[in-house]
């Protein structure tokens, strides 16, 4: 009898085990197969070969666009052009170690009362700088960026280089010093920025947004601190030396994170935990908002485990469903009420108030690839690629009827959708 009961079980392992293999070889096939994943990879390409502004409606270079492509930047462009971009971040840097949120030529920098507030540096005759203070996203994005760029080009020496005597290694601790000395917040033990959606840098109050007032709510939120945590990975990974001052802060913020934001009950992160008070009604449930690219990093970072990366999956799917969106890259869901944003373009699935944006939604499939939800992230990625293809372009994001919105040669769309096909075809290759 137990005889035929273990025959039976190991009978059940060898199907399981059959039906498994067969899926990862009709997988394998359909990825392989995809005749728009060469097509996109191509045109990603050429887009990152015409430059490294943000896309067509931009002037500047951004640095947390600039993170999101610089390894397909890597391929196209000679290493001395990529350190040049990111050594004028570090030319630009504060005293104080903060880092500015993009940089265009001195020529064409328009000064206009409300505009953007330059900064200048004597360490950088060509470009000026300006700096989104609502965002606490620049410091960790040139930290990311610079690792990338190492690990691509296997450049370590780059680390090296002085900028105002001061080494590029030291800066980037520079600039994780300031958000622990600028930016942080004793109550929770994080770091903290102002009020805005997801990962978005427009706060709610002022009709632009982009600057901290004197009516700012400062606020802590995952995507800030899910980011820090990738930038002090990152910088302990290339200077270890750092890890012993490092490591117990990216220990104490990873506990803080999901002790402050993470929602057990409802397996999601909080959107906002207010340093003082919430700016919005009391009869406004803001937790009832689902914050898809906050989630994607947070996952990045590795603050949830398998089977809490699957619900968040489940529940982004879902999103999608009653929103009607396109892709896993809408924002958030619900929206934010059009009475929540003074700046008009952040009404109901408008802008980072809703909208699709490919840049955040590619990175969530490169996570389920690493975390080996592969099946999920393929079929997560085909509305995405098929949109690209569909409108000769890659925009940077969709109304809630999948039209496209904003530039058509949003670098960091085209960065992220190039990763995560070489990461589904590297996953194909070793599985055939």
């Amino acid at each position: 009898m137990i005889a035929i009961r273990s025959l039976m079980i190991l009978l059940v392992i060898l199907n399981i085990s059959c039906d498994s293999k067969n899926k990862n070889e009709e997988l394998v096939l359909q990825i392989q197969e995809n005749k728009d994943f060469d097509s996109i990879k191509e045109m990603a390409r050429e887009v990152i070969a015409t430059g490294f502004n943000a896309g067509d409606g931009y002037g500047e270079v951004w640095i947390r666009d600039y993170n999101t492509f610089i390894e397909l930047a890597c391929e196209v462009y000679p290493p001395e052009e990529i350190e040049e971009n990111l050594l004028v971040f570090f030319k630009l840097q504060g005293k104080d170690g903060n880092i500015v949120d993009g940089f265009i030529p001195k020529s064409k920098a328009i000064e206009t009362e409300g505009g953007y507030q330059y900064i200048y540096s004597d360490l950088e005759p060509v470009y000026c700088g300006h700096k989104n203070t609502v965002e606490t996203d620049h410091e960790s994005s040139l930290v990311q960026a610079v690792f990338k760029y190492v690990k691509k080009t296997g450049h370590q020496e780059f680390l090296e280089q002085e900028v105002g005597g001061i080494r590029v290694v030291e800066r980037m601790a520079m600039a994780m010093d300031f958000l622990m000395n600028h930016r942080w917040s004793e109550k929770y033990n994080l770091i903290y920025g102002a009020t805005t959606a997801d990962w978005g840098d427009v706060q709610h109050q002022h009709p632009w947004g982009v600057y901290i007032t004197d009516e700012t709510h400062f606020c802590v939120d995952i995507y800030d601190n899910a980011m820090f945590l990738i930038a002090l990975d990152n910088l302990m990974e290339l200077a270890p030396a750092y890890e012993s001052k490092w490591r117990p802060v990216h220990e104490m913020i990873s506990k803080n994170t999901m002790k402050t934001l993470w929602d057990n009950e409802n397996e999601k992160f909080i959107p906002h935990v207010y340093l003082d008070k919430s700016p919005y009604p009391d009869d406004f449930d803001e937790n009832e908002i689902y914050y898809h690219g906050g989630t994607a990093v947070a996952i990045e970072a590795g603050l949830l485990n398998e089977r809490q990366i699957k619900v968040s999956l489940d529940k982004m799917i879902h999103n999608v469903e009653r929103s009607g969106a396109g892709s896993i890259g809408l924002t958030l869901y619900p929206p934010y009420p059009a009475w929540a944003f003074e700046n008009k373009g952040m009404y109901p699935y408008g802008y980072q108030n809703g909208g699709d944006w490919t840049w955040f939604g590619a990175r969530m499939i490169q996570q389920l690839v690493h975390y080996g939800f592969v099946q999920e992230a393929y079929d997560q990625l085909l509305p995405m690629t098929s949109r690209v293809i569909e409108n000769d372009g890659f925009y940077e994001w969709y109304t809630i009827e999948n039209k496209p919105e904003g530039s058509g040669t949003f670098r960091g769309s085209a960065g992220v959708l190039y990763k995560s096909i070489a990461l589904l075809e590297n996953w194909a290759e070793i599985n055939q």
